[in-house]
């Protein structure tokens, strides 16, 4: 769950820089400038966005695609506590030698 997380984030922040990139054309002749005075605090801000998308991203997996796991794993819990589960048996080996 947490690569789902960690891929979907990746691809935001991909969209997201080609967004920025089509969008901030004017700034190109500034470039240097922004990179040589600005390059630690856009990083910075850049990665920050990461953690926060990945974290929305997994909140959102585990609020939709685990709806009901606990439900279900109790349900089959009970089930095979009850002893209406077949559980595969090993006929070829001897359980006690």
């Amino acid at each position: 769950m947490i690569a789902n997380a960690l891929f979907v984030a990746a691809i935001i922040m991909l969209a997201l820089v080609f967004f920025l990139a089509r969008a901030l054309r004017f700034l190109v002749p500034y470039r240097y400038l922004l990179i040589h005075h600005y390059a630690a605090p856009i990083s910075f801000f850049a990665a920050v966005l990461f953690l926060n998308l990945t974290a929305a991203a997994f909140a959102v997996g585990r609020r939709f695609f685990l709806k009901d796991t606990g439900r279900k794993l109790a349900h089959f819990d009970r089930d095979f506590n009850a002893g209406r589960t077949p559980l595969p048996v090993h006929l070829d080996r001897k359980e006690f030698d």
